[in-house]
């Protein structure tokens, strides 16, 4: 009887664990709403100054290179595919399965990282740079600082695979995959609404 009761408390903490929301740390959350605000103030920007420019705009636009951006975008909604399977494996206390996942997610972002670099040194080599023009100083001010971003998720991944690895979390207790996977799923959001803004939309 005593054991029964006591499943059924694990199995509603459990419950709770999993009904929380919004998942992972409030802190995170926190940080993700203003980051957020930033990158809209970003595209807000270039959205305006790209009505006042769309000439100027729609000429350098074809001198991206789309390919390797949708290379990036398929790599990034990957990752964030890996990442949501790393959390579903730890809610299922398979701490090394998550770990894996994670850091496949990590792979995918590498992959976003090693394309992206590919593309600044073209523009580099021809000489681009931020006073190239007005939507140079948008496009790589806003890719840089997504770049940033794509790190920053990386180095967080890194730090909850380890301690995933380590056994640090379980079906009861997994609140640092979900803030993790947080982060790194609004790093893919901006991507995706970068992707379209700056690259396809004319």
């Amino acid at each position: 009887m005593t054991q029964a009761i006591e499943t059924l408390t694990l199995d509603q903490d459990n419950l709770d664990q999993d009904n929380r929301y919004p998942p992972g740390d409030l802190a995170i959350w926190i940080f993700i709403l203003a980051e957020l605000s930033v990158f809209a103030a970003f595209f807000g920007a270039y959205a305006f100054t790209r009505m006042n420019n769309v000439a100027l705009f729609n000429e350098f636009q074809l001198h991206l290179d789309r390919e390797a951006a949708l290379i990036n975008t398929l790599a990034l909604i990957t990752s964030s595919y890996f990442v949501v399977r790393a959390v579903s494996a730890i809610k299922e206390n398979h701490s090394a399965v998550c770990a894996r996942w994670l850091v496949a997610a990590m792979g995918m972002g590498a992959v976003f990282l090693i394309v992206k670099i590919g593309e600044y040194s073209h523009h580099f080599a021809l000489g681009i740079n931020l006073s190239t023009n007005t939507f140079y100083m948008f496009y790589l001010s806003l890719t840089v600082f997504h770049f940033m971003h794509v790190i920053m998720g990386m180095v967080i991944l890194a730090a909850v695979a380890i301690k995933a690895k380590q056994g640090c979390y379980s079906a009861h207790e997994h609140t640092g995959v979900e803030t993790g996977a947080s982060y790194w799923h609004m790093v893919d959001l901006v991507w995706l609404i970068l992707f379209p803004l700056v690259y396809v939309m004319r």
